[in-house]
């Protein structure tokens, strides 16, 4: 089956957008990030939200550092002034991002205190100041994150008006996580599973904007769910589905992209890692940081308990070393009706030095 359509409104620039890996804190860092691309090599990825104040005065090597491997990569920001977000637009540009992604959709309590994430969408003048000013300093594309709405506002005006008003001001693309955010009553776990989901919204969105790429985002548990929103809208995101299962992934290029390759093998990419991890041990860091984004790689597989297990209580200790990952790999068994891929799909082109 190849669910790949014939045309695309998306630009040749954003065509990676088709299918991206939602920035999530604490989870998407730089680690993760090599990670899915070696189970997809189409995928865009994003890194966590990073705040401009970080970026203009912190750790630019720990915040923005990424390996050339990642590419196609997006960085996204998080504030609200408009001269902050051009400079820190800037520099993730500088650093080489293939796209600067606005938050306007973060719910958490910390972001509302900052007067950015998803509170911004009472404001849409400011978010296209924004954007207009981020547009201005890069040559990248600039895109824009949101809800349909928050709290008391009616998605059905609210979204529409926002979305307008950003790309009246020069954004390349939005996307929207079809969910409301509410501020007041729920907190930000609450806020990813609680309001209901309303993708027919979206859709109706793109519909009456044909040339203005969309990508929905919220809910959807696999391919089958992407390729069926992919005949309404631009592009698809997936969040937690894609990190706590990341071998959906390794068919991502073939079903969503069209690509003529076999599919990345699960097995293959957890070997791939080990010189991946060693580089990672070596500067200092303990090997828990990169493998806590693989423990969900063989979810369903025999022997996946086991994995986990191993990986999870052994990685943490002073000292563990990478090839720990082989001796967690040994305690796996590709089920039976399994047919085993090729090695590595498009995924193994990807080169396996660490940033």
């Amino acid at each position: 089956m190849n669910d790949h359509p014939q045309k695309s409104a998306i630009p040749p620039a954003l065509l990676a957008a088709r299918f991206s890996i939602a920035p999530m804190m604490d989870w998407t860092d730089r680690h993760c990030r090599y990670f899915h691309r070696l189970l997809s090599g189409r995928a865009l990825l994003y890194t966590e939200m990073v705040t401009t104040g970080a970026v203009l005065h912190g750790d630019r090597e720990k915040l923005l550092g990424f390996s050339p491997t990642e590419h196609r990569i997006a960085l996204q920001l998080g504030g609200s002034d408009p001269r902050d977000l051009a400079a820190a637009a800037r520099i993730g540009a500088d650093w080489g991002y293939d796209e600067i992604n606005l938050n306007c959709g973060c719910p958490s309590d910390r972001v509302q205190s900052g007067r950015f994430g998803a509170c911004l969408m009472a404001e849409p003048a400011l978010v296209a100041e924004a954007v207009a000013a981020m547009k201005a300093a890069v040559g990248v594309p600039v895109t824009v994150k949101c809800r349909i709405g928050i709290d008391h506002q009616d998605p059905e005006a609210a979204l529409p008006g926002f979305v307008d008003a950003v790309a009246a001001a020069g954004a390349d693309l939005v996307v929207v996580h079809a969910r409301k955010a509410w501020l007041d009553g729920l907190s930000p776990k609450e806020n990813r599973t609680v309001p209901p989901l309303d993708y027919p919204l979206v859709y109706r969105l793109k519909a009456a904007r044909p040339a203005l790429p969309i990508v929905l985002n919220g809910g959807l548990a696999d391919l089958d769910q992407a390729a069926a929103a992919l005949a309404h809208v631009d592009g698809v995101m997936l969040g937690r589905a894609a990190y706590e299962n990341p071998r959906l992934l390794a068919a991502v290029d073939r079903r969503l992209f069209g690509a003529d390759a076999p599919d990345a093998d699960p097995f293959v990419v957890a070997e791939r890692m080990v010189p991946y991890a060693e580089s990672v041990v070596a500067r200092g860091f303990r090997l828990s940081n990169v493998t806590r984004h693989m423990l969900g790689l063989f979810n369903g597989w025999p022997g996946a308990r086991a994995w986990r297990r191993l990986l999870t209580v052994e990685s943490v200790k002073p000292g563990a070393d990478p090839r720990l990952i082989l001796d967690a790999l040994a305690l796996v068994r590709r089920p039976e009706l399994e047919v085993a891929p090729s090695a590595g799909g498009d995924a193994a082109v990807a080169s396996d030095a660490a940033a």
